[in-house]
């Protein structure tokens, strides 16, 4: 039980009173206590907002991106190692008519391997553009959340990295004062027994 007690004395030895605590001590410990809350109270709504951000993001992606069938107007090859990272989709030339009865044309990723006429679904945008599917509200929760996690640990990363180089600096500043301080009691000390 001492012992304990005796280490939680050593952890908060820069808050007590002593003679050989220091102003740079008191500063350092200052910024420790700053740099612990900034990672925790600023890491957290760091990844709230953002999580709520990228939330609010997706769900207007679904309200107004919908989707609509297109026919393929050419034969689809196969999908190949070179568009695995398409999903295992081929951009091909499709035709679709918008709401208002207007024909569109273009191009879009569509599944390899199909034949022309071939009916496809396609996303289009508020603006009746070609779009992304929006994520679903499993994926955006998980992106969402990805999205929060990251903004807290680069907000951490950022403040633990400020407070290291705050530390580096007043360990410098300490032993250049020690420095000093040896060489005003150094040559006191010169003298040999024996």
């Amino acid at each position: 039980m001492s012992s304990g007690n005796g280490n939680r004395k050593c952890r908060l030895w820069r808050w007590r009173s002593s003679p050989l605590r220091r102003r740079d001590d008191i500063v350092e410990a200052w910024v420790m206590l700053a740099v612990w809350v900034a990672v925790v109270v600023g890491g957290t709504l760091a990844g709230l907002v953002t999580t709520h951000a990228a939330d609010q993001e997706f769900a207007r992606q679904r309200a107004e991106r919908y989707s609509v069938a297109a026919v393929l107007l050419t034969d689809v090859a196969p999908a190949t190692a070179a568009t695995d990272g398409m999903d295992g989709r081929v951009p091909a030339k499709i035709r679709w008519t918008a709401a208002d009865g207007s024909t569109h044309t273009a191009q879009a990723p569509v599944p390899g391997g199909l034949r022309a006429g071939t009916s496809v679904m396609v996303w289009l945008n508020a603006r009746g553009t070609l779009s992304a599917e929006p994520p679903s509200v499993a994926e955006g929760a998980f992106e969402s959340a990805l999205l929060g996690t990251g903004a807290a640990l680069g907000l951490a990363g950022v403040v633990v990295g400020a407070g290291a180089v705050v530390r580096w600096r007043l360990d410098r500043r300490r032993i250049d004062e020690w420095g000093r301080e040896w060489d005003l009691v150094g040559p006191r000390w010169g003298h040999k027994t024996g």
